[in-house]
């Protein structure tokens, strides 16, 4: 559904859980378990007291994950009647939803000793044995890349992050991400957060997405930031170049200077991309919620400033798809329809989608906070020349 209109101003129960012993055979499992006993002393002493991870027992409270440690889990009633990977989404926050649903088909996920599908829905008594692989041996700091450090103090660190710089590491890539270059700067940040691999990171960017992150330098920082987007107190805005000519008109005429776009969104069967959620979807589907304001408009192509209400992966592209106005540059989301070659030749320029991070705002431990970030050479420079 879409409203054209002025914009205004705008420890989890149910578990029982045991942990089956193991050996930490691997030294970074070491090293880092020596590191979350060091993070829970220093924060019983001032006077804070981490919360407990959901799926956990008390004796680990605070701890991450240790990557290749079995788990077993007892569901009881009020965790049932819902499917396995969202459960598991929920109770291990720092996997994404593919990541979990690869390791439920890997058979890393058991239900009742046997391998299982990510549709499988719990039943109370349930008992489910988790063993997460490891996605990478060490954390490795690298000095190479620059940050472009907005604002830093002893809570947060605030980065206008590069397009074409991913934010963590994965299968794919260990070392070239902010993440690296975050723990070489702020070798403190290795400690935070509830995932090795993803440390201090409360909120993500596309990897081709540039603009404004902000990262958590103490577990207490991680946890209330953590929580404020949860609460969606954190204001975003963003800059993209969309295509303005669709069949439904223009962004801007009759009096359209601004509008919300209220679409769930689901992920695809193949969990690449995102989709607007239909009647028969199967996928889990989520509330997403953006507003648009035009700022200016030229040739073919609209400025916009949008503002994402909910924080959905792939929220702003998929939204401004959805209504026929593509961010340019976006090879995921691309319309299809209604191209031409003098297009093409001018989406060219775009060596990315041009989506821009520029602005974020909340509130810390009663201080209010707010940063921009500096529109990039790229982004200018397709501003200029599609002219």
């Amino acid at each position: 559904m879409v409203y054209a209109l002025v914009l205004g101003t705008s420890t989890r129960k149910g578990l029982k859980v045991r942990v089956l012993s193991r050996a930490l055979n691997f030294k970074s499992e070491r090293r880092n378990w020596l590191a979350s006993i060091r993070r829970d002393v220093s924060s019983s002493r001032s006077g804070y007291t981490r919360p407990a991870l959901a799926g956990y027992s008390q004796g680990f409270e605070g701890s991450s994950p240790f990557p290749g440690t079995m788990k077993k889990i007892t569901v009881e009633k009020n965790n049932s009647e819902q499917r396995i990977d969202k459960f598991l989404v929920k109770e291990f926050f720092s996997y994404t939803r593919g990541e979990i649903i690869r390791q439920i088909k890997n058979g890393n996920v058991l239900a009742n000793g046997k391998k299982t599908k990510p549709s499988y829905i719990l039943k109370e008594n349930d008992e489910l044995e988790i063993n997460l692989e490891e996605t990478s041996s060490e954390l490795l700091p690298n000095k190479k890349i620059k940050l472009e450090i907005i604002f830093q103090d002893e809570n947060i660190v605030v980065v206008n992050k590069p397009a074409g710089l991913q934010v963590h590491p994965d299968f794919h890539e260990k070392k070239n991400t902010l993440v690296n270059a975050l723990i070489n700067k702020f070798p403190e940040i290795k400690n935070v957060g509830e995932n090795m691999m993803r440390p201090g990171i409360v909120h993500r960017l596309d990897k081709d997405t540039s603009g404004v992150i902000i990262i958590a330098r103490n577990q207490k920082t991680f946890v209330e930031l953590k929580n404020k987007f949860k609460n969606r107190e954190v204001e975003k805005k963003y800059w993209a170049i969309v295509y303005r000519a669709s069949e439904s008109g223009r962004l801007g005429e009759s009096g359209i200077l601004s509008g919300v776009i209220e679409a769930p969104i689901a992920r695809s069967s193949k969990y690449r991309k995102q989709v607007i959620a239909g009647k028969k979807t199967k996928t889990k589907v989520r509330e997403a919620v953006t507003k648009y304001r035009v700022l200016k408009e030229w040739n073919i192509f609209s400025l916009l400033e949008v503002t994402p209400k909910t924080g959905r992966m792939h929220q702003i592209r998929v939204h401004l798809t959805s209504i026929g106005h593509p961010i340019v540059g976006d090879k995921l989301y691309k319309n299809k329809t209604n191209r031409t070659n003098r297009t093409n030749i001018i989406e060219n320029r775009a060596v990315r989608q041009m989506l821009h991070a520029k602005s974020i705002r909340f509130n810390l431990f009663g201080e209010d906070f707010s940063f921009e970030a500096q529109i990039p050479e790229d982004f200018n420079q397709f501003l200029t020349s599609s002219r």
